[in-house]
């Protein structure tokens, strides 16, 4: 598989066509962003854990029937995906009380759900992703409603995936955004797993071995990613 032309460059990623249509690699990058790309910064090795992660986890997903965009992975930054048209939705779900939404609520962060909560935000920069429900999605005509279905269905089961798979690293699994693609008229999980789209709390510390470490600059990013590496236990 070989690189052509650079087809997209985003905050994390750089995404390049190859000589099949259907497929595209996705390079990712040690650059670091927060608050709408207000805060920047390098995290030493960030894009070659992602990457790796991702690719780990997609796997567990593609085991128990959840379709993802891998293909293969190329090197440690790289990636062979399917090209897919996104769904201008990111779709996070919650288990924990953190981030804006323990803001928001006027809630401590670190409290357990009595149910994980499901929300969706339009994809959108110039709009700064705002909150919308599925009858915003559905009137703004940025999915119908099977795939709505399907989408909701999908963020659940990964959800439970992760629960059990973190569980067994000694992390809690606070919330995550993910995102999915249309890839012949199916739905489809897409974009990355990381602790740039995870938060991850060590379950006996409560230490935060996420991006929020670079967000809040609470320091040993790089040592918190690495951690979390070290966990999975990829060769």
């Amino acid at each position: 598989m070989e690189k052509k032309e650079l087809l997209y460059e985003g905050k994390a990623k750089k995404v390049y066509t190859t000589e099949d249509p259907d497929v595209l690699i996705v390079s990712y990058k040690d650059d670091a962003t927060a608050f709408d790309g207000l805060k920047k910064g390098t995290i030493v090795g960030k894009g070659a854990i992602n990457n790796r992660m991702t690719n780990h986890i997609f796997k567990l997903f593609e085991a128990e029937g959840i379709p993802t965009h891998l293909v293969e992975e190329l090197n440690d930054r790289e990636t062979a995906v399917k090209k897919v048209e996104i769904v201008p939705l990111e779709v996070i779900m919650r288990n924990f009380s953190a981030g804006s939404f323990a803001k928001k609520m006027g809630m401590e962060e670190g409290v357990k759900f009595s149910q994980p909560t499901l929300e969706f935000s339009y994809k959108n920069d110039d709009l700064h992703d705002p909150f919308i429900n599925e009858s915003y999605a559905l009137a703004l005509n940025l999915a119908t409603q099977e795939e709505i279905d399907t989408i909701n269905t999908y963020a659940r089961k990964v959800n439970e995936i992760m629960i059990k798979y973190f569980d067994s690293l000694n992390l809690d699994l606070i919330d995550f955004k993910i995102e999915f693609g249309r890839y012949h008229g199916q739905i489809i999980l897409a974009d990355e797993v990381s602790p740039d789209t995870c938060r991850l709390w060590d379950k006996d510390t409560h230490e935060k071995l996420d991006k929020d470490r670079f967000r809040r600059d609470l320091g040993n990013v790089e040592d918190a990613y690495n951690e979390v590496f070290r966990r999975l236990g990829i060769e």
